[in-house]
């Protein structure tokens, strides 16, 4: 079968390199998956380059979320179990993990429905209890993490407001259903989003970014509002001033989705029934901006390290797998 494989690490586009190789053999408790599509996550660019918490040995193949086929024929969404991960013909996964597809998203969009998904209902829901008629402010709108916090913040009844970066992006957001947006290229985001919401500030801020966006994160957040952290795609990990949180009432809660496969996977598989039925409902769409073919996964996944992509990009697996 092909796969794209990491020998060393590095930029995605310099070091994933297309090879022939054996199948992988299932461990205890793993399935052989035929791989239908797989979803291009941030962290596939930091395991290229050896900086995501886990390290697969070398050589490993990335890929961490794939909508993919039993043996029996079924359609399933699953994280691949590394080092054999989904920007392959074939995936190993836990049997106890898979979920099924939902049947109102096609391959590529049944395969984003789940870490951003997830993480977005885990941190509005679980952590921050948005309600209702709520300001949810959400850093990178347009991306990936950021679309997917958008469109469940809406399905909840809250109003959105979106952080970009760029004039393209503003238009993405505006179509994903932000009530507003600002163009952090183009205006100061402290005074828009205070403008915006009467000087009051956002209840909950959904922050996948880190840095600067986290510095305007805590001024802009409300009187005993929630900034939900959950990633640091900026490449800086902010330290935050609790004494600023205390003097303002507000909380700092931080989100990592996969402990909930160990700590509570019941949860998971009641959060995934819950997003198969808004997509069923319509409420939400995974926005899959691109669909490329396996050959062109190296320069997909170094479009989504470089920040210049929207939404989901996705490897199809159009015609079936070689042996």
């Amino acid at each position: 079968m092909q796969a794209w494989q990491v020998h060393e690490n590095g930029e995605p586009g310099e070091v994933m390199r297309l090879a022939q190789v054996e199948r992988p053999a299932p461990g205890d408790g793993q399935v052989l998956l035929r791989v239908r599509a797989a979803n291009i996550n941030f962290p596939d660019a930091l395991l290229c380059r050896g900086e995501y918490q886990v390290r697969p040995p070398l050589p490993f193949t990335p890929g961490v979320e794939i909508c993919g086929e039993t043996e029996d024929g079924r359609r399933v969404i699953a994280n691949p179990a590394l080092p054999h991960g989904g920007f392959a013909e074939y995936a190993l996964a836990d049997a106890r993990a898979l979920l099924p597809a939902p049947e109102s998203l096609d391959d590529a969009e049944a395969a984003a429905l789940h870490i951003g998904y997830q993480t977005g209902w885990f941190g509005l829901h679980r952590r921050a209890r948005l309600q209702a008629r709520e300001t949810l402010l959400v850093h990178a709108a347009a991306g990936g993490v950021g679309s997917a916090a958008v469109q469940l913040g809406k399905a909840a009844g809250a109003r959105v407001i979106g952080v970009v970066g760029g004039a393209d992006k503003a238009a993405v957001a505006r179509e994903l259903g932000c009530d507003v947006v600002v163009d952090r290229r183009a205006e100061d985001v402290v005074a828009a989003v205070k403008e915006a919401t009467g000087g009051r500030g956002a209840d909950v801020v959904y922050d996948p970014v880190g840095g600067g966006a986290y510095a305007q994160s805590a001024k802009l957040v409300a009187f005993e509002g929630r900034i939900v952290v959950v990633g640091f795609a900026s490449g800086t990990i902010p330290t935050p001033a609790l004494n600023h949180a205390l003097v303002k009432n507000y909380s700092i809660l931080g989100l990592h989705w996969g402990l909930y496969n160990t700590k509570n996977p019941k949860l998971v598989q009641h959060c995934h029934e819950q997003l198969t039925e808004l997509a069923a409902q319509g409420a939400v769409k995974p926005l899959v901006s691109e669909r490329v073919p396996l050959t062109e996964a190296a320069g997909a996944v170094q479009r989504v390290a470089d920040g210049v992509t929207t939404g989901r990009v996705a490897v199809v697996l159009e015609n079936g797998a070689a042996a």
